[in-house]
């Protein structure tokens, strides 16, 4: 029995195990560079075409017409009201000196019946001149509530392109993963011919197969447990980015465009972080409604306009015409109306403080989340150095175990045993790799910096203002512009 090549053949295979183990987790499956995929081109690509970034657009977009329905206060309005329809009447007029008993003191009665068919119209055009200021607060409520929008999209586009990015990495990491455990079920079936060959010449027991066997029945348990984790990453991927995985290029970390220390990285996150902007934004919202409740309790004055043409209608005379013009003045002063415009201040006060608690507790959740995504960033990278230093030494361990087995000083447990610390570290490295690159994505989202134009995506970035500009002062039409 040639056991000096069986022992070859098995650390080639863990030989390569290892160069396939790193190239994965450096470089994904990339085969063909030429048409390979990189992180930044799969977030561009989510960027552009994920359902739950678009719909959130379209979200801001509604909210952009709330400018102009607030606009609408202080414009003129105008309708025209017709009516036309048949009309019979009998008519009965008394006459003489006393009508009430005319017919007992030689009256009589004059009567008539008219048939005809009376039509007309009015034009009302009014205009208000002064609301109490409702019109005014309400428009700058609108506008706060489209920048509130704005802010909250951005959100949507930061949890879109880290969940892509954690999408992307879950895919390199599964799949490096699955390449390990099929590596190491090429080993163990190799450990296992080894130790059987060994049992038929009697240097081992039956002990030391039935642990080889198990090792190889446990090792293909986890290759298909990782078959099936990395089957979710590719459909969460699909998802996310919106096209099936194919020849990913690696990941690289954030880092960089990330600030130095945790305290600026709160200082930061503090003041432009779109959840805490989106929050101040309502905040402003309810300042301004209770502005616009107040309003209710100030006069009102319009001016009013009315012509009017009627045809065949004034004293049932069939061909008469009449014709009215009027203008008037309308000043309302409101007294009391039921109180219910004093509860709806008072109910707008409350909301007001309910937004500014909530701008406080964002402020806080965001400052958690810096401080917890800086954490996780400095673990991963720790993860790693010390991650392939336990490669290193548990590669030394199985080549000294191996060495120290053909003695008969380890036995064959103890070969598999060290195989499989080999394994776990270098399962640990690849994740650690992964966590770092999440992590730091996860780290400029929580500064609130995470953006397509700050990752310098290749794409046309989408700007909210061009549909606001669009629509804000429009004074009739159905048709939606295409500032999108």
């Amino acid at each position: 029995m040639d056991w000096a090549a069986s022992r070859r053949r098995a650390a080639g295979l863990l030989s390569t195990t290892r160069i396939f183990a790193l190239a994965l987790a450096f470089s994904g499956a990339s085969i063909c560079p030429a048409f390979a995929e990189s992180l930044l081109s799969a977030l561009a690509r989510a960027y552009d075409g994920n359902p739950d970034l678009n719909q959130s657009r379209a979200s801001v977009r509604v909210r952009d017409e709330d400018a102009p329905k607030a606009l609408a206060g202080l414009r003129p309005k105008a309708s025209i009201t017709a009516s036309a329809g048949p009309q019979h009447a009998r008519i009965k007029i008394p006459f003489g000196a006393d009508n009430q008993q005319a017919g007992a003191s030689g009256g009589g009665n004059f009567s008539d019946v008219y048939t005809g068919y009376p039509r007309g119209a009015t034009l009302n055009v009014s205009q208000t001149v002064f609301d109490g200021g409702r019109t005014e607060n309400s428009v700058r409520q609108a506008e706060s509530g489209v920048f509130s929008a704005r802010a909250t999209m951005r959100l949507t586009e930061q949890a879109i392109l880290q969940n892509g990015a954690t999408a992307y990495m879950n895919v390199l990491r599964d799949t490096a993963v699955l390449a390990l455990r099929k590596s190491n079920i090429a080993v163990l079936e190799e450990q296992l011919k080894q130790t059987r060959d060994r049992f038929q010449v009697g240097e081992v027991t039956r002990t030391d197969v039935a642990q080889a066997e198990a090792s190889l029945a446990q090792a293909r348990s986890e290759f298909y447990g990782a078959q099936a984790l990395l089957k979710t990453s590719v459909a969460n991927y699909r998802q996310i980015i919106g096209n099936e995985p194919k020849n990913l290029e690696p990941g690289r970390s954030l880092e960089p465009l990330l600030p130095k220390s945790l305290n600026d990285a709160i200082t930061i996150a503090l003041a432009e972080h779109p959840g805490v902007a989106a929050a101040l934004h309502q905040v402003d919202v309810a300042e301004l409604a209770v502005k616009v409740a107040e309003g209710a309790l100030a006069p009102s004055l319009s001016v009013n306009a009315q012509l009017s043409n009627q045809y065949d209608s004034f004293l049932g005379l069939p061909g008469s015409r009449q014709f009215s013009a009027a203008a008037s003045g309308q000043l309302n002063i409101p007294l009391y109306q039921g109180g219910a415009e004093y509860a709806s201040i008072r109910q707008a006060k409350e909301q007001l403080g309910q937004a500014r608690l909530n701008a406080d507790l964002q402020r806080d959740s965001v400052r958690a989340s810096v401080v917890s995504s800086y954490g996780l960033l400095e673990t991963a990278k720790a993860s790693i150095i010390s991650g392939q230093a336990a490669v290193k030494a548990a590669e030394t361990a199985l080549a000294g175990v191996r060495e120290e087995a053909k003695v008969g000083q380890r036995t064959t447990l103890d070969v598999l045993n060290a195989q499989q610390a080999l394994l776990n570290a270098r399962v640990q490295l690849v994740t650690s790799q992964r966590d770092r690159v999440v992590a730091s994505y996860a780290a400029l989202g929580a500064i609130g910096r995470l953006s397509a134009r700050e990752l310098n995506l290749n794409v046309a970035l989408y700007d909210p203002g061009v549909h606001f500009e669009q629509v804000k002062t429009k004074w009739f039409g159905t048709q939606t512009p295409d500032g999108r």
